[in-house]
């Protein structure tokens, strides 16, 4: 399979809280929310015709460097961001990661 992670361009729109992936008229994202001095990162959603190529890396690194630019702590709520930091902790070496469990979601 080729890998087309180093042609995906990730943009930061911060007035909507997320990172976002356009390809193929299909949006991936990551929507995080910063409190203080911490970036939480809440969920990652890539379109299953988009899968496969390393874009909800990408999305995850793109939260790494503006935490770094930032001087954010990054929180990942987000099962696959936390999965991801875990498995490539070489990548967020510049960064503090609390990999704190979120609280239990209100019903």
């Amino acid at each position: 399979m080729t890998d087309h992670s180093d042609t995906v361009q990730v943009v930061d729109v911060p007035a909507e809280d997320r990172f976002v992936v356009k390809a193929e008229g299909m949006e991936a994202e990551l929507v995080y929310r910063v409190s203080g001095n911490q970036i939480f990162l809440l969920h990652t959603e890539v379109p299953e015709a988009l899968g496969g190529r390393g874009i909800a890396g990408q999305l995850v690194r793109a939260s790494i460097r503006r935490a770094e630019s930032d001087h954010l702590t990054v929180v990942p709520w987000c099962p696959y961001a936390r999965r991801w930091l875990k498995e490539h902790p070489d990548e967020a070496g510049g960064v503090h990661v609390d990999f704190t469990i979120p609280p239990p979601a209100e019903g």
